[in-house]
C-alpha cells in the first residue's frame, strides 16, 4: 500500500510559527500531513480543495481551516510547581524564603499526605494548562514518588507533554518536608526515573522523569554530587533555580561560600540537559558559561516581580546564545497563563531600556548607540514561547515549528468569524477585516496582545487532540 494511504491526519489552512527569534512566518494555504505517530510527515504550499485532497488522502481525516484561522505551536512551560497549583494566586506578599515556609512547603506537604488530593489538583491543573494551550511543561513535584506518579499519570492521560521532577532535598528550614539523608534522597530519585521510564501507556508516551534538587540551600553536597552522577549515568533532564533572589542568593554565599552557579556547576549539574529558572543575578560572564554547559534558562518574569529585586537581563542572555524559554511558576507567578508571560517579558524588557535610556540622558553623557537595546518585542516572545521551550527542552529537532518531522504539537486559534467578520472572543475590528481570509501580523499582533482562551478552538500533542473548546 502507498504511505498515502495511511497518513492520520491532513491539515488545510493558514500555518504561523516562529522558525527563530525576532521571526513570525505567516504560511497561506498550507498542506500538513501528520503521520499516524503523530509527526508533521510533509507540509506543502498552494491552494487545495476538498475534493482534490480527498483523493490524495483517501483514508486519513482531513480538517480545512475556516477563514480567519490558524495553527500555531503548542506553548512550552519550562517552570511549573504543580503541588503549588493549590494555593495559585495568594500568599505573593512575603519574600522568598519566608513564602516558601510559610506557603509552598506546606502544601506539597498536605499533597504528599492525601493521595486523592494530589488527583484532583494535578487533574485541574491539566485542564487549565490545556485551556491556555500548553501543550509543553516542565514540573517540579514534591519529594515523595507516589505523588509524583499520580502527576506522571494524570499528565499522560490528559494527552499533555509532561517532564515531571521529583524534588530531592536533604536540607530544609522546615523539619517535616525533607528527606532523610542523601543517601535516601538518591535511592528514591533513582527509583522515580526508573519507575517513570517504565509506565505503561496507550499511544505515545508523553511522560519523562527529570532530575530536580530543589535549589542549593536545600541540598547538601553530597547529594548534588550524587545527581550530577545519576543525570549522567541515566541520560536525564535536570532542572532546579539558580540565582533567584537576594535573600537565597545571600544564604548561599553565606552557608557555601560561593555562589550557587559554582556549586552546581562544581557537582556537573550544568549541562545541555539542564534548565536552570530564574537567574535574575547573573552577568555575561555566568551567561558565558552557561551557554558554553549548554544550560538553557526558564524565565518567570512575573514570579521575579515579586521575589527578585532586580529583573532577568534577557537580552543580553539572548546575545550570549544561551537558550531561553518561559514559565509561569506557578505558585510564585499567579497566572497559569504563558500569554501573560509573554507579555511580562516584554513589559519588564522594556522598562529596563527606558532606564538604561534615562539613565544616557545627562548633557556629558554619550548618545545612545543602535543595537544596544536590552528590550524585546511580542514577536520575540513568541519565539520563546514556543520554539525557545522546545530548544531549552532537547525536543525533536523541528520541535516549536511546523517542519518536517517536527512533533504535530499545535493549538487551533480563531481570530475572526470567516462568515460574519466579526472578531471572536475580545477581540474587535472595527474597520472591518482587510482581507476575507489573511490572517496579517497587525492581527497576530492584536491576539498576543489582548487574545485569551476564547481564541483557542482546540490543542494537539502529538499529533492527538487533547483539548477542544466548549461551545
Amino acid at each position: 500500500m502507498s504511505p498515502m494511504h495511511w497518513h492520520s491526519r491532513v491539515w488545510c489552512g493558514t500555518l504561523i510559527d516562529c522558525p527563530r527569534i525576532g521571526q513570525v512566518r505567516i504560511r497561506e494555504n498550507q498542506t500538513v500531513v501528520v503521520n499516524q505517530f503523530g509527526f508533521i510527515e510533509s507540509v506543502e504550499g498552494g491552494p487545495q480543495t476538498e475534493e482534490v485532497l480527498r483523493a490524495r488522502y483517501p483514508n486519513s481525516n482531513i480538517q480545512i481551516l475556516s477563514p480567519g484561522c490558524f495553527l500555531f505551536p503548542a506553548f512550552c512551560d519550562l517552570h511549573l510547581h504543580a503541588p503549588q497549583f493549590l494555593y495559585q494566586g495568594t500568599g505573593l506578599h512575603l519574600p522568598l524564603m519566608q513564602w516558601l515556609e510559610k506557603y509552598a512547603f506546606k502544601a506539597e506537604e498536605r499533597i504528599d499526605a492525601d493521595p486523592e488530593l494530589a488527583r484532583r489538583t494535578y487533574t485541574c491543573l491539566a485542564k487549565r494548562l490545556k485551556e491556555h494551550g500548553t501543550g509543553t511543561v516542565l514540573l517540579f513535584g514534591t519529594i515523595k514518588e507516589r505523588s509524583n506518579l499520580i502527576l506522571a499519570e494524570v499528565m499522560q492521560s490528559e494527552g499533555i507533554r509532561a517532564f515531571v521532577g521529583k524534588l530531592s532535598m536533604d536540607k530544609s528550614s522546615s523539619k517535616t518536608y525533607v528527606e532523610p539523608s542523601p543517601t535516601a534522597s538518591l535511592e528514591a530519585a533513582k527509583n522515580f526515573v526508573e519507575t517513570v521510564r517504565s509506565l505503561n501507556t496507550e499511544g505515545p508516551k508523553l511522560v519523562e522523569p527529570v532530575i530536580t534538587p530543589r535549589f542549593v540551600p536545600t541540598c547538601s553536597d553530597e547529594l548534588l554530587d550524587g545527581l550530577g552522577k545519576l543525570a549522567k549515568d541515566e541520560n536525564v533532564r535536570i532542572q532546579s533555580h539558580l540565582a533567584e533572589a537576594r535573600d537565597q542568593v545571600n544564604w548561599v554565599e553565606r552557608e557555601r561560600g560561593k555562589p550557587d552557579i559554582d556549586v552546581f556547576d562544581a557537582h556537573g549539574l550544568l549541562t545541555p540537559r539542564t534548565i536552570q529558572a530564574h537567574c535574575t543575578f547573573l552577568g555575561p560572564a555566568c551567561f558565558d558559561r552557561l551557554h558554553d554547559r549548554g544550560t538553557a534558562i526558564a524565565h518567570c518574569p512575573l514570579s521575579n516581580a515579586y521575589f527578585s529585586s532586580q529583573p532577568f537581563k534577557l537580552r543580553e542572555a539572548l546575545d550570549f546564545g544561551v537558550k531561553v524559554g518561559l514559565g509561569t511558576d506557578i505558585a510564585g507567578g499567579y497566572s497559569i497563563d504563558i500569554m501573560n508571560s509573554m507579555r511580562t517579558s516584554v513589559l519588564v524588557s522594556r522598562m529596563r531600556e527606558g532606564q538604561r535610556t534615562e539613565s544616557l540622558l545627562v548633557p556629558s553623557g554619550p548618545p545612545v548607540e543602535e543595537g544596544e537595546s536590552v528590550s524585546i518585542d511580542w514577536k520575540d516572545s513568541l519565539y520563546l514561547a514556543t520554539r525557545g521551550g522546545a530548544v531549552s527542552l532537547g525536543l525533536p529537532e523541528n520541535a516549536g515549528r511546523f517542519e518536517v518531522g517536527s512533533p504535530f504539537d499545535a493549538q487551533l486559534i480563531q481570530l475572526f468569524d470567516g462568515s460574519t467578520q466579526e472578531g471572536v472572543g475580545p477581540l474587535d475590528f472595527i474597520d472591518g477585516v482587510p482581507n476575507e481570509s489573511a490572517i496579517s501580523e497587525e492581527m497576530l499582533e492584536k491576539w498576543w496582545c489582548i487574545g485569551d482562551m476564547r481564541n483557542r478552538i482546540e490543542l494537539w500533542v502529538q499529533g492527538r487532540k487533547c483539548y477542544e473548546r466548549r461551545q
